[in-house]
């Protein structure tokens, strides 16, 4: 049996247009968490660091950052201020 990539296995999931519709529905909630993830990184902050900036707990970052939850704008602006960062929205 050969082993084969993750990388390897989503160009072959991808070639179904119904899974590649799926995946693609998935990109802006990806978005956020690697912009969160990426910022909180940059700054070497912890989950618990940003949580207390953000006035939360950091299950409730973890939860924002594991795509759990469903956060509203409001609590994205304040994750955004507590990163140094302006939160951006565009429909294009």
């Amino acid at each position: 049996m050969k082993l084969i990539s993750f990388d390897e296995d989503l160009k072959q999931q991808l070639k179904d247009p119904a899974f590649k519709r799926e995946y693609d529905a998935l990109e802006p909630e990806y978005a956020v968490i690697r912009a969160v993830i990426g910022k909180r990184i940059e700054k070497k902050m912890s989950q618990k660091q940003l949580a207390r900036k953000v006035g939360t707990k950091q299950s409730a970052i973890s939860r924002l950052e594991s795509g759990t939850s469903n956060p509203s704008v409001k609590f994205l602006q304040k994750v955004a201020t507590a990163l140094g960062a302006r939160l951006s929205i565009s429909f294009v």
